[in-house]
């Protein structure tokens, strides 16, 4: 029977966000490894945040409720997707962290349903 190679997951995320750390520590506890890109360090590359998007739509990589959606000014600009996303380059807190990777499945947000699913 041959090893299966370990799981790794991407975790996109601000250090200050709770919900990042959640990521975090629910990988760690079941020993995978983590690739950590920490935002407020190296912005999101597009290709990577459309990914998301596209999955999740434009809504649903925006935190509306987040005090960085206001001061970002998303609220009020009406730019193409094309230009929220660059806007959310320059404002990570405003995304709904974290954005995590696994293989082929992707989640925003705290979501353990999915997280489990990148370790199946």
């Amino acid at each position: 029977m041959a090893d299966q190679p370990a799981p790794t997951v991407q975790i996109f995320g601000l250090k200050k966000s709770a919900a990042t750390r959640a990521a975090e520590r629910f990988f760690k506890e079941r020993r995978v490894k983590v690739h950590y890109v920490d935002l407020a360090q190296k912005p999101i590359a597009r290709g990577e945040l459309a990914r998301f998007q596209q999955q999740f739509g434009t809504d649903g990589v925006l935190d509306k409720e987040s005090k960085a959606y206001e001061d970002s000014g998303l609220p009020y600009l009406r730019l193409s997707e094309d230009g929220v996303l660059q806007k959310l380059a320059q404002y990570p807190a405003a995304l709904k962290l974290p954005l995590v990777r696994g293989g082929k499945v992707v989640s925003v947000g705290e979501d353990q349903e999915r997280w489990a699913k990148m370790l199946e």
